[in-house]
């Protein structure tokens, strides 16, 4: 299980609150002058997840195809080795790079420690915070995602399938949530995907399970057959490369999962067509797009330093694959329902809770009331 610091888990808590203020540091200031830029990606993991990191990386293709030769692109895979990660942020900046990205929570307290010693660097941070609060970060942008939006839409779809009868009752009577961990990020997938399943059917219940790790495939597989054996129709996997084994289980026993972050139905599709047959859609972060969004506004100046953004559906960050298997596998009348409810939490009508801030025993009993 990955080590989190107490630090790292209240740093992902002022993300509710500094988003909603963006009352910090002015923006990077005047467009920077011309010449060629350089721009890294750090992986505090390993690419080859098919979610998170691979975004990532494309993020960094997206910018190179867009600039060309006015920007020097890389990627540096730090690994699992949490103790190489620091070292790796240090050596990174003491060299020539204009912009340095990372993402996830885990790399918050070392871009934390880093970067106000590094003033003449631009720091992105993806899916994680830095205590702004504290001050000193006024080279740091911050940008998370409101994952419980796109997962309410996703709790939408796995209920309505069970209750339409487009999944047969014989497959199973619950859904299923495999998370990575048991923290607010991976809370903040759950909280929609229940809100959004209860607003199909009350009585839905969830098979919740945590694999206290992101990068064990074999313990997903684990997890999610035993969901599955025990009357759960599908299963939504928010655990990176951990969940790969959600999809693979599956594949086994013929039953239905949602990926997470990226099109896991796309990706597969060629490598393994018949594990890509059985994601009916998956809940995307559009990583790639908010990496080269951040890049274009550095470069005009315009990059929000010394803030956090939160962004939703409403800036299309988050949504539902709406191709492949979704076209043919989800019914008009629920395609209809998915796409009033994003209408409804764009135009404020629909309230989704979000994890972020939420008090333990309020988690847990919402995980308590819809256990099978």
């Amino acid at each position: 299980m990955a080590h989190i610091t107490r630090r790292g888990l209240s740093s992902l808590l002022l993300a509710t609150v500094a988003a909603a203020t963006f009352g910090f540091a002015a923006s990077t200031g005047a467009a920077l002058a011309d010449g060629p830029k350089k721009v890294v990606f750090l992986v505090n993991g390993n690419l080859g997840d098919k979610s998170f990191f691979d975004l990532g990386a494309a993020g960094l293709k997206e910018i190179k195809a867009k600039y060309g030769d006015a920007v020097e692109t890389k990627v540096i895979e730090m690994g699992t080795d949490q103790t190489k990660w620091m070292p790796t942020f240090e050596d990174v900046s003491e060299q020539d790079w204009d912009l340095i990205v990372s993402s996830t929570f885990e790399i918050s307290d070392i871009i934390g420690e880093v970067a106000p010693n590094h003033p003449d660097k631009t720091y992105v941070l993806v899916d994680g915070v830095v205590p702004y609060e504290n001050g000193g970060y006024d080279n740091v942008y911050s940008v998370v995602f409101k994952q419980n939006e796109g997962s309410y839409l996703a709790g939408i779809l796995a209920a309505g399938l069970l209750k339409d009868g487009t999944i047969p009752a014989d497959q199973g009577s619950s859904i299923g949530f495999l998370g990575g961990m048991d923290i607010p990020v991976i809370n903040d997938f759950l909280t929609g995907y229940v809100e959004g399943a209860r607003s199909v059917n009350p009585d839905i219940k969830v098979a919740i399970s945590y694999a206290g790790s992101f990068n064990d495939a074999a313990k997903g597989k684990e997890l999610a057959l035993a969901q599955y054996r025990t009357g759960t129709a599908i299963g939504f996997n928010v655990a990176g490369l951990t969940g790969l084994g959600q999809l693979a289980a599956a594949k086994d026993v013929g039953k239905w999962a949602l990926g997470v972050n990226s099109d896991q139905e796309a990706i597969f599709k060629e490598s393994d067509p018949a594990m890509a047959a059985k994601v009916a859609t998956s809940m995307v972060k559009n990583i790639d797009v908010s990496i080269l969004r951040a890049y274009d506004l550095f470069l005009e100046g315009k990059l929000p330093t010394g803030k956090v953004e939160a962004i939703g559906l409403a800036e299309n960050a988050v949504g539902l694959v709406e191709t492949g298997n979704f076209v043919t596998l989800v019914p008009e009348a629920l395609k209809k329902q998915i796409a009033d409810a994003r209408a409804g939490i764009i135009d404020g009508s629909i309230k989704v809770t979000s994890a972020f801030g939420l008090e333990t025993d309020k988690l847990n009993a919402l995980r308590d009331s819809v256990r099978p």
